[in-house]
């Protein structure tokens, strides 16, 4: 067989126990069909095939998000300006006034989630007068994690909320000595109140929601992501929500593989909302880019106890088995694998009562089945799990949300939240992943960062020596741990002949830079079945054509993605003789690159507009 594609001179890290590492490889209709030492390999070459030499770098099987909200968040990306990675609460207001003052009426400025105070130099949040004095006319709603949202006076005025505006159940609306809104919103003890004030802001139309969609994707291939399951989300309904990103597949443009859960989006009409489904859609219909996955990760709205370490623990509505019950017992007839949100050690304990009654009528046998988050699941539940053929599916909220955690817990408490170790000592399977984009930030790496360093983004340490996992061993949770939650073990998350070609070539070596580092990781050349999706640095004339970014505002034309801290400076400094200056005095005094007019990225700086 003649390869289409071959990879020689890399340091491929293959998560195959039989053959770890590997120098090149070779593709060929979308499969790995060579996996060895250059010789072997190359005796795939014929006329037609293409060979690029990886000049010595890493590479991984391509990353797979087990839990992220990508449809959602693909809608709406090109409308949101994101603080992940900013360093300081000045640049970040800076940012804002900036992305206020060029987007026109009737939008909003929405900072929507992926970053923490603790991340800020300043160690604080922003104020309302800060945030109105950086946009007094244009409407603005920033979001902090599933705690609060704070709006400024004009984003108060177009959601209409006044002195005679009643809480809604499950939140406060704070208001001033005179009863007015303040523009805080606090969720107690669910989310209900800041989702539900988001889904009021106008949305893009359907053909700038397939641009927005498209960057989002372009944007996690540059982090060297290649799969992920989308576990669904408020205010996603199905059939209608999941068009862009049906239009896409058929188009055959995703560069995403995209595994896609159904979210039930009616309280106390939930078994209605599967019963519907389940004679819709079928488990696994669709195709290796794009394929149904089954239900959750919401199956019954009292079965939701939202992670807020600010609130105290929420306890369960009384009833809750009952429906709960109702549901899983139609999707394991139905043979559906589903995923159920579970923060809470107590919460799971109930779920798993349940799964086990329905299980001695129907057994799961082999079914599919998952908790998504378990922060505080216990030694006997893990073991619950593990008993029923479960798996937990993980994720780095913890590194946005730790300090809470300590502050009503205590360090110790911590140290084993969520207790990965243990749940790989059971035997269980686990996948990595992010929650991302309303909570934590996309970005693998933070969560990498964490899995490996035991800290948050603040760096604040969580966990001591035996909590904290192996730089193998994380990567196996972002790659072959996570397909089994989309039941794709063996087809993905190796480099191993026979399965699909996807990987990324990263900008550094993840197995031996520091810790600090990882957080800073990006591809600079990311495949999906062969084909080429991201290119950047030595590799920038593979890249596919750029897309581009609309509407003509949108904060992703002015910071492309996560916020880039300056790297590599000399780069710049001996290439930009306008800005040379400036990112070499910011390489030399530690601050930001945005303090001199620019972000600067891994790759190179935005002088150069790429």
């Amino acid at each position: 067989m003649d390869a289409d594609l071959i990879l020689l001179n890399g340091r491929f890290h293959t998560i195959d126990k039989a053959q770890p590492q590997a120098e090149a490889v070779a593709i060929a209709g979308g499969e790995f069909v060579a996996v060895g030492d250059a010789d072997e390999v190359m005796r795939y070459r014929g006329s037609a095939t293409q060979v690029i030499d990886l000049q010595g770098r890493t590479v991984i099987p391509g990353l797979n998000d087990s839990h992220l909200h990508l449809i959602r968040g693909g809608l709406n990306y090109n409308l949101e300006l994101r603080w992940e990675g900013v360093p300081s609460l000045a640049d970040a207001l800076r940012m804002l006034k900036q992305q206020a003052d060029r987007t026109p009426h009737p939008q909003w400025v929405r900072v929507v989630g992926g970053w923490t105070e603790f991340q800020f130099a300043e160690r604080r949040m922003p104020t309302l007068e800060e945030i109105n004095a950086a946009a007094p006319d244009t409407p603005v709603f920033v979001l902090h994690l599933y705690d609060r949202a704070l709006l400024n006076a004009a984003a108060l005025r177009v959601v209409g909320y006044t002195k005679d505006t009643p809480n809604p159940p499950g939140g406060e609306i704070q208001r001033d000595a005179a009863g007015n809104p303040t523009g805080l919103l606090i969720a107690k003890p669910n989310a209900m109140i800041l989702y539900a004030t988001l889904a009021k802001g106008p949305t893009l139309p359907r053909e700038l929601q397939i641009n927005s969609t498209r960057q989002f994707m372009r944007e996690l291939n540059r982090l060297g992501v290649t799969s992920a399951i989308d576990a669904g989300g408020g205010f996603q309904n199905f059939p209608d929500d999941y068009a862009v990103v049906d239009q896409l597949a058929r188009d055959k443009q995703l560069t995403i593989r995209i595994a896609y859960n159904l979210f039930t989006q009616r309280k106390g009409e939930e078994l209605q909302d599967f019963k519907k489904w389940t004679e819709m859609v079928t488990p696994g219909q669709g195709d290796d880019f794009y394929r149904h996955n089954g239900a959750g990760e919401m199956l019954v709205f009292s079965a939701a106890d939202f992670e807020d370490f600010l609130q105290p623990r929420p306890d369960l509505a009384p009833g809750m088995e009952d429906e709960l019950e109702a549901v899983v017992r139609h999707l394991v007839f139905q043979r559906w694998p589903f995923r159920l949100h579970a923060t809470y050690d107590e919460s799971i304990s109930r779920m798993l009562d349940v799964f086990e009654k329905v299980n001695r009528d129907i057994p799961f046998d082999g079914l599919h089945w998952m908790f998504d988050h378990a922060e505080t699941i216990s030694l006997r539940n893990i073991d619950r799990v593990r008993a029923l053929g479960g798996g937990i599916a993980i994720q780095h909220r913890m590194a946005f949300q730790g300090e809470y955690f300590v502050d009503r817990y205590g360090s110790d408490a911590a140290k084993q939240t969520p207790p990965i170790a243990r749940m790989l000592e059971a035997g269980i399977p686990v996948g990595g992943g992010t929650d991302a984009t309303r909570v934590a930030s996309y970005n693998p790496w933070t969560a990498l960062y964490w899995l490996v360093s035991g800290r948050t983004v603040g760096g604040m340490r969580l966990y001591d020596h035996s909590a904290v996992l192996p730089r193998e061993t994380a990567l196996e949770l972002w790659t072959v741990g996570s397909a089994w939650f989309s039941s794709e073990q063996g087809k993905k998350g190796r480099i191993f002949v026979g399965q699909l070609a996807d990987l990324a070539v990263l900008s550094a070596d993840f197995f031996s830079i520091d810790e600090d580092s990882i957080k800073s990781l990006e591809s600079v050349l990311t495949m999906v079945g062969g084909q080429i999706v991201y290119a950047a640095a030595e590799f920038t004339s593979h890249a596919p054509p750029a897309i581009p970014v609309l509407p003509d505002w949108s904060p992703v034309k002015q910071v492309s993605g996560h916020y880039r801290a300056f790297a590599l400076p000399h780069q710049c400094a001996s290439a930009c003789g306008v800005h040379g200056h400036a990112h070499d005095v910011a390489r030399r005094s530690s601050m930001p690159i945005s303090d001199h007019g620019g972000f600067w990225g891994a790759l190179g700086c935005s002088c150069f507009a790429f």
